[in-house]
C-alpha cells in the first residue's frame, strides 16, 4: 500500500514567498508514510505553471498511481479543468482536493467544465462539512471528506494573560481575506484599551500590503507587520498574543484558525463558508457577519470581560482541534489509497 506513487498538482510557491499551501503539508506528510510523490508546480509565471502542470501529468502518466490536484474557485479552477481532462484521457485516477470557499459559486456558474471534471474523478476530497454538503448535491457518488490536518504536538496549549487585547491575524495580505477589517477592529477598541496591539502575520499580495499599512499609520495605530513567517516562527510569535482574529469575506477550513484553536487562542472569525462547520458560535469561537469590524470589537471585549466564557471557548476549541490530528485523519487517506 505505502509504495503508491502520486504525482500532487498545486501551486508551490513558497520559495516565492508564498504561504505554504496543503499540498506541501500533505504531501511531505504522505512521504513520511512511505508514499512517493512528486509535485507540479513551482513556477511563478502562471502560464508557465499551467503548462508545467499540464506536460509533468503527461511526462509521469506511465509511474504514477494516483494525481492529486488541489482545486480552488479562483482563477486556479481552469488548471484543474485542463489537468483532469488530461488525466480522463489517459487514464490517470485523478482526485480532486477541494479548497475554494467560493467553490459552489464556481460549479454552478460553470455545470458543464465542473461535470467533466467530478464526474470522472476517482474521488473527491471535501476538507469541511460545507463543502461536503455542497458537492453532495451534484457529486455524491465519489465524495469523501477529509479534513486538513495539523500535527497536534507542534502547537503548544498555553495560558495567556489577559489585561491589553493582543490580537493576531495569520493570512495573506488580499481583499477575499478582508486585512483592512482587522485595522477597523484595533481602531475600535481605542477607547476602551488604548494600548491594545496588532500583528498581521502573512504574505503580501499584489501590494495589497502596503495599502494596510496607510491605513493603520493614517489612524495612528499600533500595527505590527511582519510578513510571511515559518510555521514555527508565527507559533512563537502567537506566545506574546491574546486574541486570533479571522476576518475573511470567503473561507473554507482555514488551516490557520485551526492552528489558532491547537494553540489555545480565543478565535473571533466572520461566519462566512465553512466557518460555521467548523466552529460553533459561544462556544467554541465568537462568529460574526462580514465586513463587521464593530461587532467583531464588541466580541474582543467580551472575551476580556468575560473570563469563565473565554475559558470555555478556548477548551472547546481544544478539543475539537485534536481531531484534526494527522494521527487521527491519515487512516482515511489509507483507505482510499490502498
Amino acid at each position: 500500500m505505502k509504495n503508491n506513487r502520486i504525482h500532487y498538482i498545486g501551486n508551490k510557491l513558497s520559495k516565492h514567498g508564498s504561504t505554504k499551501t496543503v499540498n506541501e503539508t500533505l504531501g511531505s506528510l504522505l512521504t513520511s508514510q512511505g508514499y512517493k510523490v512528486t509535485y507540479a508546480s513551482s513556477k511563478k509565471n502562471i502560464v508557465l505553471r499551467l503548462l508545467d502542470m499540464i506536460f509533468s501529468a503527461i511526462y509521469f502518466s506511465r509511474s504514477i498511481d494516483y494525481v492529486f490536484i488541489d482545486t480552488y474557485s479562483t482563477l486556479n479552477f481552469w488548471y484543474v479543468f485542463f489537468v483532469s481532462q488530461i488525466c480522463r484521457i489517459l487514464k490517470l485516477k485523478y482526485i480532486p482536493i477541494l479548497h475554494g470557499g467560493n467553490l459552489p459559486t464556481r460549479i454552478n456558474k460553470y455545470p458543464n467544465c465542473s461535470n467533466l471534471i467530478f464526474n470522472n474523478a476517482y474521488r473527491i476530497i471535501a476538507p469541511s462539512g460545507y463543502l461536503y454538503d455542497a458537492f453532495s448535491k451534484k457529486y455524491s457518488k465519489e465524495l469523501v471528506e477529509i479534513s486538513n490536518v495539523i500535527e497536534i504536538n507542534n502547537y503548544p496549549y498555553i495560558e495567556r494573560k489577559y489585561a491589553v487585547p493582543k490580537l493576531l491575524w495569520v493570512r495573506s495580505f488580499n481583499p477575499i481575506y478582508n486585512p483592512k477589517m482587522a485595522i477597523e477592529v484595533l481602531f475600535n477598541l481605542k477607547n476602551e484599551f488604548p494600548n491594545a496591539e496588532l500583528t498581521m502575520v502573512g504574505p503580501d499580495s499584489n501590494d495589497y500590503r502596503k495599502e494596510c499599512e496607510l491605513l493603520a499609520a493614517k489612524l495612528n495605530l499600533n500595527v505590527s507587520f511582519s510578513g510571511k513567517l515559518t510555521q514555527e516562527e508565527w507559533i512563537s510569535l502567537s506566545k506574546t498574543h491574546n486574541i486570533f482574529i479571522n476576518t475573511s469575506n470567503f473561507d473554507n477550513m482555514p488551516v490557520s484558525v485551526i492552528e489558532a484553536m491547537a494553540l489555545g487562542l480565543p478565535i473571533i472569525s466572520t461566519n462566512v463558508g465553512g466557518i460555521p462547520y467548523l466552529l460553533k458560535d459561544q462556544e467554541e469561537a465568537i462568529l460574526v457577519h462580514a465586513a463587521d469590524s464593530e461587532a467583531m470589537s464588541q466580541s474582543v471585549i467580551k472575551i476580556f470581560s468575560n473570563p469563565e466564557f473565554r475559558k470555555l471557548v478556548i477548551e472547546n476549541a481544544r478539543k475539537k482541534a485534536e481531531n484534526f490530528d494527522w494521527e487521527v485523519e491519515k487512516h482515511k487517506w489509507f483507505e482510499i489509497l490502498k
